[in-house]
């Protein structure tokens, strides 16, 4: 098996989830208890939001790199984001570690043309929506993607997983904020929605709408298997 590295810890709610989903799925392909050699470096949050929203990227940056070098000298042979948003500044860390980086929007459009979708609608924070280093990709990669065009429904989006999820906690009129939010994408066309954010799932679930729905976390999560396995390249 290869070693992978994960920088985690915005939150670390979804980082526990990625840790389980690609244990699990380990064990599962082995029909045993056999573990993976995965490295977790966890992140302040508190300090990446800050660097966030007072525009400080390349802070960001220096953070992730940091970890990124520490995870390559305990000896990860490539690396994974676990959350949508520092991919804002993945090709700066990847330039400069020069280790292959799993990108979360690459594996994510595959997942939508894996199952047939061509349009689908996708929340995430603020950065995520309104900026290009996740859609852009995924147009790329021949996915159509719709966010919400109200400024303040994407507000409320972020709030909500700034201020609760990344917190673990789930408020129930938030969550019906969420889903008609979604449901208003579902009816101008969105044929499945994206979680962009790796804290949505703790929040909704595939029985929650009735289009497809990708789970960032879980995609990204098995494409880490895939590497670990030696299933397939990160790039």
């Amino acid at each position: 098996m290869r070693t992978l590295g994960l920088i985690g810890g915005t939150s670390w709610h979804s980082t526990v989830q990625y840790y389980q989903y690609i244990n699990q799925a380990v064990n599962d392909y082995f029909g045993n208890n056999t573990n993976p050699p995965l490295l977790v470096y966890t992140l302040n949050q508190n300090a990446i939001h800050r660097f966030q929203v007072e525009g400080k990227w390349d802070a960001v940056a220096e953070l992730i790199t940091e970890a990124a070098f520490s995870l390559k000298r305990a000896g990860a042979e490539a690396l994974m984001f676990c959350a949508n948003t520092p991919h804002k500044v993945h090709g700066l860390v990847e330039e400069r570690i020069e280790l292959p980086i799993i990108h979360i929007s690459d594996v994510t459009a595959k997942a939508i043309q894996d199952e047939g979708v061509d349009k689908v609608c996708f929340i995430g924070t603020k950065f995520s929506m309104e900026e290009d280093f996740i859609l852009g990709r995924m147009r790329k990669g021949g996915v159509e993607v719709l966010v919400p065009g109200d400024q303040t429904v994407r507000d409320e989006l972020h709030r909500i997983i700034q201020e609760e999820l990344t917190f673990g906690r789930i408020e129930q009129g938030s969550k019906r904020y969420v889903l008609d939010a979604l449901r208003s994408m579902i009816d101008q066309g969105a044929e499945g929605v994206v979680l962009g954010c790796t804290e949505f799932p703790l929040m909704i679930t595939r029985d929650d709408l009735s289009v497809p729905v990708f789970d960032t976390t879980r995609i990204h999560s098995n494409a880490a298997v895939e590497y670990i396995l030696n299933l397939k390249d990160p790039t």
